[in-house]
């Protein structure tokens, strides 16, 4: 298993059984797959949000840093999106 972040030339998106939803009693994101559920935490349904096989890793975290100015948007993005690639979420 790789422990490298992701490539900053993938563009990362939602396998087709994906789908991201608020649980609204939970008050938290869901990622749902078939048979499991991906709790996302902190600004994850955001980051997941902009995975739509069009913007690369490189320009998510660029957009990621615009909006949360001072976040360690460059260490932990490319990380956390190919911990959800290894997990079967993003292709």
């Amino acid at each position: 298993m790789s422990t490298q972040p992701a490539a900053a030339d993938w563009r990362p998106a939602l396998v087709p059984a994906a789908v991201l939803r608020h649980d609204p009693v939970r008050g938290a994101d869901l990622l749902l797959l078939p048979e499991r559920v991906v709790v996302l935490r902190g600004r994850g349904e955001v980051v997941v949000g902009l995975c739509d096989g069009t913007r690369t890793v490189r320009a998510i975290v660029e957009e990621l840093t615009a909006r949360f100015p001072g976040a360690p948007v460059a260490d932990e993005v490319p990380a956390f999106l190919d911990g959800l690639r290894r997990e079967g979420c993003l292709r």
